[in-house]
């Protein structure tokens, strides 16, 4: 089968994902301004076969998924997506059937996420399939979140459940755990998707700008980012009551030393926020109305060192590292 060119590829595939800051793919560059009084906010995460996600994953989860993480960044800034530009470096073995699946995929997530495409680059790879997306939002002026501005005594929340994603990544190992084989075939399938497709939690932007104090994406482990968010500001924390699915809750039954995994493997793309207690209860009826649970974890104390987690008999969990690291 022939394959096109690059510009071919840009017409075929990626300009009718374009929005008008795109200009049609056909310029060296998008241009737009942010609505009148609100802040840009820019996010960038690179993705590659092998780390992570499988080089024989569906094409367009591998796009969702490219789009997604960086959704997730968005929202723990409070921020609307404008568009992305998407960077894409072609293995030697890619064929028309994969890249068209790969851009319905992409054109499906960024017309449900109201986030188009506004350009990029089609590069050929010497090695594995990698992708890079930089997301463009924006957030009404000085209502940007960040990490850094954790206050004593702020209520810490999660969304979501915690581990689901590092346990779907350990069902597609060979051979497979054994705990994986304890699972149900329903929890299998959940925990695999979960480990897919991420779920960024955009709806929960207004309910973090109007209450919290920071925020953040989970990427590389609860654990790690935690710790993160809290050493900006000279924080610690007593941690208990991670919420895990009932996927995870099985697996945890079948083998109880999971639980660090849980808390450390990464990829959960849920959010982490600090609120003060006088906004609590608002936080969590504006998250309820935006139909994404979200669950007290501990409190911020003065203090530096990483935060404990507890298990639910109150034991302290012994963690061998805090996150994924890449190096």
């Amino acid at each position: 089968m022939t394959r096109p060119g690059e510009d071919e590829i840009i017409e075929k595939y990626f300009a009718p994902l374009s929005g008008p800051a795109g200009l049609g793919l056909a310029d060296d560059a998008a241009a737009f301004a942010p609505p009148p009084g609100q802040d840009l906010v820019v996010t960038k995460d690179m993705l590659c076969a092998g780390v992570h996600f499988f080089a024989d994953d569906p094409p367009g989860a591998i796009a969702r998924k490219a789009l997604r993480v960086n959704l997730s960044d968005l929202a723990a800034k409070g921020a609307e997506p404008l568009g992305f530009l998407l960077g894409l470096a072609l293995p030697d073995d890619w064929t028309p059937d994969w890249l068209a699946a790969f851009a319905a995929g992409l054109g499906e997530d960024a017309a449900a996420y109201r986030c188009p495409l506004i350009g990029g680059d089609t590069v050929k790879s010497p090695g594995a399939l990698t992708l890079s997306i930089t997301a463009l939002g924006s957030v009404p002026a000085g209502l940007r979140l960040t990490r850094s501005r954790v206050a004593e005594n702020d209520i810490l929340y999660v969304s979501g459940t915690i581990g689901d994603a590092v346990l779907g990544l350990g069902l597609r190992g060979l051979p497979p755990p054994a705990w994986g084989l304890e699972l149900s075939a329903e929890s299998q399938v959940f925990l695999r998707e979960r480990y897919l497709l991420p779920q960024p939690r955009l709806t929960l932007r207004a309910a973090l700008r109007a209450s919290a104090h920071a925020a953040m994406d989970i990427s590389d482990g609860l654990a790690g980012d935690l710790a993160k968010m809290l050493r900006l500001s000279g924080l610690t924390a007593e941690i208990g009551e991670v919420p895990f699915s009932a996927a995870a809750q099985e697996a945890l039954r079948a083998e109880d030393g999971l639980i660090a995994a849980l808390l450390t493997g990464g990829d959960d793309y849920e959010i982490l926020a600090a609120v003060p207690p006088d906004m609590a209860a608002s936080f969590e009826r504006a998250a309820a109305a935006a139909q994404v649970p979200v669950r007290r974890i501990g409190v911020a104390r003065r203090g530096t060192t990483p935060p404990v987690f507890h298990d639910t008999a109150g034991r302290a969990i012994q963690l061998k590292s805090l996150s994924y690291g890449h190096f």
